[in-house]
C-alpha cells in the first residue's frame, strides 16, 4: 500500500538576462538578476527602456550556482548541498551517489521542498540523512512542505531562520484513505511514529507531532512559521 505527501507551490520564473554571483551560494548571500526592457521600433530596431535589479528565487539561485546536481539535490560546495524539488523513488540512490562524490557534505539547505511522490522512499532518505550525520537548515525564504518535513526532522542538527515556512497535511494512500482512517496502532500509522522516535522524539512527542501533521486533510494544509515549528521540533539554534 503506497502513500504520499506532496504539496507543490507554483513558482514564477522570469527571463534571466544577467546574473550576479557565479560562485556557490553562501549561507546568507542573495543572488540578483537584472531584467532589461526594450521597445521594438517600427523599423525593427530596439530602444532600451531601462533595467531593474531583483533577487532570484533561492531555488533558482541554488541551481544556477551549484557545482553538481543529483536529482533534486544541488551541491553548493564541498560541505553543503541544497534540496530544491520533490523527492521520489530514485532519490535515496541519488543522495547516496552525491555522498560518494562529495563525502564531506555536512549540511542540507532545504530551500524549496514540495514533498514526496513516494513516502516509503522518503522515510528511507530521512534515515540516510540521519545516519550520515547531516544537519538540516531552512534558510529565510525556505519552504518545507508535506513529506519534506520528515526530511527536516531527520537532521542531526536542525536550524531554522526567521522567514522560513512549513506546511503539513495528512498523507493519502492509493485507496484514497488518510491517516485518520486507520487505527493509530495500524502499520500505516505506526511506521511514522517509529520514524519520529528514531529521529530523537520521545513516544509522547512523536504522537503529538504526528497528530499535528495530520490535523489538516490531504487536500488542505496547516502552515507554520519558524517559531511555530520550534514548538514541535527541537532546534539547535534559537529562532529570533
Amino acid at each position: 500500500m503506497g502513500d504520499y505527501r506532496s504539496m507543490c507551490r507554483p513558482l514564477m520564473f522570469l527571463a534571466l538576462l544577467f546574473a550576479f554571483g557565479a560562485t556557490p551560494l553562501s549561507a546568507h548571500e542573495t543572488i540578483y538578476e537584472i531584467i532589461e526592457t526594450y521597445e521594438l521600433r517600427a523599423d525593427g530596431s530596439e530602444r532600451f527602456l531601462g533595467a531593474v535589479q531583483q533577487p532570484v528565487h533561492p531555488a533558482t539561485a541554488a541551481s544556477d550556482t551549484a557545482i553538481a546536481a543529483f536529482g533534486p539535490f544541488r551541491v553548493l560546495d564541498d560541505r553543503r548541498a541544497a534540496l530544491v524539488d520533490v523527492t521520489g523513488p530514485a532519490t535515496p540512490g541519488q543522495f547516496a551517489a552525491m555522498l560518494r562524490a562529495y563525502p564531506q557534505i555536512a549540511e542540507l539547505d532545504m530551500i524549496d521542498c514540495p514533498g514526496t511522490e513516494d513516502d516509503h522512499a522518503n522515510l528511507r532518505l530521512g534515515r540516510m540523512i540521519r545516519s550520515a550525520g547531516i544537519a538540516t537548515r531552512v534558510p529565510a525564504g525556505g519552504s518545507v512542505r508535506s513529506g519534506a518535513v520528515e526530511l527536516f526532522v531527520a537532521g542531526a542538527r536542525r536550524t531554522v531562520e526567521p522567514g522560513a515556512e512549513f506546511a503539513v497535511h495528512a498523507w493519502l494512500d492509493d485507496s484514497g484513505h488518510e491517516a485518520d482512517d486507520y487505527a493509530l496502532a495500524d502499520p500505516e500509522n505506526a511506521k511514522y511514529l517509529a520514524y519520529y522516535r528514531e529521529m530523537g522524539m520521545s513516544p509522547i512527542e512523536a504522537e503529538a507531532f504526528y497528530a499535528m501533521t495530520n490535523s489538516a486533510p490531504h487536500a488542505s494544509a496547516r502552515w507554520l512559521n519558524a517559531s511555530q515549528m520550534a514548538l514541535w521540533v527541537r532546534l539547535d539554534s534559537p529562532v529570533g
